[in-house]
């Protein structure tokens, strides 16, 4: 989207685009809205009054014996169980709380779900041989902001829960419940796998962690030795890697996959052929030696395989499938090939006139051809992957079902379609989130507006997006309130949000939509609303964070950070700007959800609020912190992430 990042382009740039034609553009009727579901098996633990009438599956896990799919619905707060002989829903078991991951003890006796809520939570449901279902009360733990994995050991004796926002695993000791450590990680780890032996745990940073203003920016996936308890290596991505969704371990642990956007953020966003802004990968990394092998793109030629989500091995090892959430298929690739060739590559043959070095492998839209079928599936949205022996199943996010292949069959494959029940009449908002993540809308399919806003947010990294110069990269910002603080982008260029979206449909993904959609876009950014801070204890104040509030008005910092928006919606030249931004003024942000917004400033520079308050500060722009001492600067900094 167009939003915080500056989408339209000077009028040289337009006429070449403009004159080279509207093949550029995709001209396409409205998209299918998210389906209501045929009617369903009567179920337990049915959506209530306070739920949406919609369930937004998001994550699956299956038994080890291939007789049980749970699928948690996130929007409905419930898990439904799928018997997988007959391929039908049998029943829900209802939560009190969205569910954000799922995983299985090892003999598949246990269910282990987490709460996706600040206050996080673990609950174990202790499941019956006969029909899936639970048994007595389901023990529950407490972890950390937004769990959004869960690992389970192979002997049961300890569970990895990702603490998303508190960038933080918590090992917790199943026998007494207790949790025995706290990880420290990366940027919002979002996965985990074991790898051989379980000796190490391998959890995927959904984002880039530094400053956007150099030469490499990109998230990767940190190590943790589980013997030690702690991190003890990362390994980074290509460059521009972002946007990482989920990651798992090949059936001997020997080899771990993590799907992720690959972005070509330092080019400027002139086209989108072949990939020019955004490309969609798989990083291959050796599980015994904590290395990675290549990365490898999952798109074609010309056709974009956009947002890869889950992934998975099928039981024998055979293939490897991803979901693509925004290109509503599953890819199959063949595993013991694809590993042929990337040994090949490393050994220095050149497999393709594209990739003639293991370099240039990861720019290699050819790479996987003769190696993958592309799936296309009926659902919309793929996220959570399971398999079942040579079954996959994936998470139909948009369409309230859940698709299943059978890849024991000869190929092509179909992909069937189950129910997760009736549904009521979609809501506009949940039609515009269901756009706002499908590539469809996109000239050959390359991105959604969700590449580089996940979640609405931002990939944490800098675009030239042309409408104020070339060559002047800007900061993605979340679209969090965009529609309440106007103007929009940080140089004001879009008097409101509603023109940066129809810019952003127009000049970032070259195509030409009904105006419906861009309506139910708005409805669904402006109904967005915040996640409370990890900075807040019990949804409190620290010590720190109150002196820190004090602070925040004695340094003048309230003036241009007004509450309720904190922001003022005006402009000014912090001093900042160089090259063509030099003397510039740049759009006061709101501060609410800054925690999540970084790196911070228009060009990224400061890797934290920290750094705002001090190292960018000397003009003293963004508040009078110069005779602040250091732990006064570390209390206005608590303050402010506390947002």
């Amino acid at each position: 989207m167009d939003l915080y990042k500056n989408s339209s382009r000077p009028r040289t740039v337009k006429a070449v685009i403009w004159t080279a034609g509207l093949a550029l553009l995709i001209l396409l009727g409205p998209l299918p809205a998210p389906q209501a579901a045929p009617d369903g098996a009567a179920e337990k633990g049915a959506v209530g009054k306070d739920r949406p009438e919609y369930r937004a599956p998001s994550a699956l896990a299956a038994d080890g014996e291939g007789r049980y799919l749970y699928v948690a619905e996130s929007a409905s707060r419930q898990i439904a169980v799928i018997d997988l002989k007959t391929l039908e829903k049998t029943r829900s078991i209802a939560l009190s709380e969205p569910p954000g991951a799922m995983t299985l003890s090892a003999d598949g006796t246990r269910l282990f779900v987490t709460a996706f809520v600040p206050d996080g939570t673990v609950r174990a449901f202790d499941l019956q041989d006969v029909d899936g279902g639970e048994k007595g009360p389901a023990v529950t733990w407490r972890v950390g902001h937004s769990p959004s994995a869960v690992v389970a050991a192979p002997d049961g004796s300890t569970l990895y829960v990702c603490n998303r926002f508190d960038n933080t695993v918590s090992v917790i000791d199943i026998g007494s419940g207790e949790q025995t450590a706290l990880i420290d990680v990366e940027r919002e780890p979002v996965a985990a796998a074991l790898g051989a032996d379980g000796a190490f745990l391998f959890v995927a940073n959904h984002l880039p962690g530094g400053a956007a203003d150099g030469d490499y920016s990109a998230a990767g996936v940190s190590v943790i030795d589980t013997a030690l308890k702690r991190a003890t290596a990362f390994i980074p991505l290509p460059n521009g890697s972002t946007g990482l969704r989920a990651l798992c371990a090949a059936p001997d642990g020997k080899h771990v996959y993590v799907t992720h956007i690959l972005a070509r953020y330092q080019l400027p966003t002139t086209q989108l052929e072949r990939g020019w802004m955004n490309t969609n990968a798989v990083s291959v990394i050796d599980a015994r030696e904590g290395r990675l092998i290549n990365t490898v793109l999952v798109d074609d030629v010309d056709l974009g395989a956009a947002n890869p989500w889950g992934v998975a091995c099928t039981s024998d090892g055979g293939f490897l499938c991803v979901a693509h959430a925004g290109t509503h298929e599953v890819s199959v690739i063949d595993r013991a090939a694809l590993h042929a060739k990337l040994e090949r590559s490393a050994a220095g043959e050149r497999v393709s006139d594209a990739a003639p070095t293991a370099a240039s492998v990861p720019n290699d839209l050819s790479y996987l051809v003769g190696l993958r079928r592309r799936v296309a599936l009926s659902g919309c949205g793929p996220r959570g992957l399971a398999v079942a022996g040579r079954k996959v199943f994936a998470a139909e996010h948009f369409s309230d079902s859940v698709a299943a292949i059978d890849l024991s069959a000869a190929p092509p494959w179909r992909a069937l379609s189950i129910s997760l029940g009736a549904t009521g009449p979609i809501p506009i908002e949940r039609r515009g989130e269901s756009l706002f993540n499908d590539a469809r809308l996109c000239f050959q399919m390359w991105q959604s507006c969700a590449s580089c806003h996940p979640d609405g947010r931002a990939d944490g990294l800098n675009w030239d997006l042309l409408n104020d110069g070339l060559g002047n990269a800007k900061n993605t910002k979340s679209l969090l309130l965009a529609h309440k603080t106007p103007p929009s982008m940080i140089t004001g260029v879009r008097d409101r949000a509603e023109t940066a979206v129809r810019a952003g449909i127009r000049h970032i993904q070259f195509a030409l939509r009904p105006e419906d959609d861009a309506r139910a876009i708005d409805a669904y950014l402006m109904a967005m609303t915040p996640v409370a801070s990890p900075w807040l204890h019990e949804g409190k104040l620290s010590r720190s964070a109150e002196r820190g509030a004090v602070l925040f008005q004695d340094a003048g910092c309230a003036s241009c950070h007004a509450a309720p928006l904190l922001t003022n919606l005006q402009a000014y030249d912090v001093g900042l700007g160089t090259g063509r931004d030099e003397g510039r003024a740049f759009d006061t942000p709101t501060l609410v959800e800054v925690w999540r917004t970084g790196p911070f400033l228009f060009d990224g520079r400061a890797q934290s609020v920290r750094d705002v308050l001090t190292t960018h500060n000397r003009r003293e722009a963004h508040g009078a912190t110069k005779e602040l001492t250091n732990q006064e600067i570390e209390d206005l900094a608590a303050f402010v992430l506390s947002q």
